[in-house]
């Protein structure tokens, strides 16, 4: 490529989809025309308490304001999905808002999945947009969002479990959330996703029982509310976040998040661990989360975004540009780490694809000042030029059954996926749309295509901006949006498919002053 400078649902959820099949299409009917009721008096800073979704039994909120603390009680059975059953404390407000507490649960015991949140939500209609930093009973944390009225329910889970105090931000159009967890000093959780708010909205608290015929009670102190605009002369930084999605549920989970530039995570041929790059170098870390550990690639100081794993996993291969003329060259190395081998001797050369019988590298590459697709035995020799149109052609990657290659060209003017066979006949624009897009990925079980979509004005693929993962369903044709974020190059730059098909290894950005 050329350089440009949860966890499954809990059981509970799972059991509603057992029993009812869709929720949203059973509730939403039913929430929609659910009357909303009169909000009650104000609580301490807030204009108004209510129970949204009609809980069975009825919420409340009480401020000490001697110790400065909301006691906050609520009802309802779930808050997921289509459907909202909480006990909210509420104020009006307009533009950026930070929203910070202290969470607990003073009784102990209750139901594992019961949530105590910090909440901005469109309005008090049940099944509204929102956004929330929920701490769940059982300790689990989550940024959970629905983007529309009547859309389903997503989440962010944070990597980090139990936490003192949670902080929502609103910062134009993105909302993250922040943590305090034993020892350390608040930090972004990672995972920012982009929410669309009309108008004045409200913010503030929100308890939901998981059960219809209890309540549960929260406790939330050292409140702070801080409403925009924000300082803009502040150095801004750079947050990258290591995140996973699940293709079934579309829920998100942050492996890791740190103040350093990440790029292009590869999941590992058993699954267990992912592998990205940054300053030059390429680190591995437990999917599962955890400390990233340097991958040895001795004299290759300067490894770009396009790496990845043989079928069999025994080997990786890395694009460097750290020898010679610095440009990028393509080379193989022991997955364990090692010595590079020399694949390609022109460069510059971007690696994206590895054929199933693990014979053929397919990359990118310049050569007389034209971007085209190539091949070369993994063994070295000649490559074989596969596209000759004008325009730039990039991210070549095999079809899990090694019949065609995917790739993305603008030669009708806007990036769009195309395909062919690996002697480069038969090429075909198999997806034309309305967006500029990317780094075609399939599933390794050839059922899914997932892809990076950026907006019709932005040419090239640059970092932090707004853009989209999409997905495709290779059997029907339908194209879904996975996740909305910041991103672009470095989100998903290479094959990062888990082994299984059933998530997919990301990086989102964030810009925060």
């Amino acid at each position: 490529m050329p350089p440009a400078t949860r966890a499954p649902f809990h059981l509970s959820h799972l059991l509603v989809w057992l029993l009812v099949g869709d929720p949203g299409q059973v509730h939403a009917q039913a929430q929609a025309q659910a009357p909303t009721p009169a909000p009650a008096e104000s609580v301490g800073i807030f204009a108004g308490q209510i129970d949204i979704g009609r809980p069975k039994l009825a919420g409340s909120a009480v401020h000490d304001s001697d110790r400065g603390t909301y006691t906050v009680t609520g009802g309802g059975a779930n808050m997921w999905f289509t459907n909202d059953a909480l006990h909210f404390v509420w104020k009006k407000i307009s533009g950026d808002v930070s929203i910070a507490a202290d969470i607990s649960f003073p009784n102990p015991g209750g139901n594992n999945h019961r949530k105590a949140c910090l909440i901005i939500r469109q309005d008090l209609t049940p099944g509204s947009a929102y956004a929330d930093a929920a701490l769940h009973g059982d300790g689990l944390t989550s940024l959970q969002y629905r983007e529309a009225q009547g859309a389903m329910t997503r989440e962010v889970q944070a990597n980090v479990g139990s936490p003192t105090r949670l902080r929502l931000d609103k910062r134009g159009h993105y909302v993250s959330m922040s943590l305090v967890s034993a020892g350390s000093r608040m930090q972004p959780a990672g995972g920012a996703f982009r929410l669309d708010l009309d108008g004045p909205f409200l913010v503030g608290l929100g308890v939901c029982a998981h059960d219809d015929n209890a309540r549960e009670t929260a406790l939330f102190s050292n409140l702070k509310i801080i409403e925009g605009p924000f300082p803009t002369n502040a150095q801004p930084t750079l947050i990258s976040t290591l995140e996973t999605i699940t293709i079934a549920s579309k829920d998100r989970r942050a492996v890791w998040s740190t103040p350093l530039l990440i790029e292009a995570p590869n999941w590992s041929h058993d699954g267990s661990n992912l592998v990205f790059n940054s300053k030059g170098r390429l680190y591995s870390i437990r999917s599962s989360g955890g400390e990233p550990a340097e991958i040895d690639t001795a004299f290759a100081t300067r490894c770009n975004n396009d790496h990845g794993f043989s079928p069999d996993g025994a080997q990786i291969v890395i694009s460097d540009q750290s020898q010679g003329d610095r440009k990028s060259r393509i080379y193989t190395l022991p997955a364990s780490g090692g010595t590079p081998r020399l694949i390609t001797e022109a460069g510059p050369s971007y690696w994206h694809g590895w054929s199933p019988d693990g014979m053929t590298l397919a990359y990118c590459a310049e050569r007389a000042g034209q971007f085209d697709v190539y091949t070369i035995p993994v063994a070295g020799g000649h490559e074989t030029r596969l596209t000759t149109t004008q325009g730039l052609d990039d991210g070549p990657e095999y079809s899990p059954d090694g019949k065609f290659i995917y790739f993305n060209s603008d030669r009708a003017g806007r990036m769009q996926i195309w395909r062919m066979k690996p002697d480069g006949s038969n090429q075909e624009a198999i997806i034309a749309d309305d967006w500029n897009n990317w780094f075609a990925h399939p599933s390794p079980d050839g059922k899914w295509l997932v892809f990076l979509s950026y907006p019709p004005e932005v040419k090239g693929h640059p970092e932090n901006r707004d853009v989209m993962l999409r997905i495709q369903s290779l059997a029907t044709g339908r194209i879904e949006v996975l996740a909305k974020l910041l991103g672009g190059q470095g989100t998903i730059n290479v094959p990062s498919w888990s082994p299984d098909s059933r998530r997919l290894a990301f990086v989102s950005y964030q810009i925060i002053p």
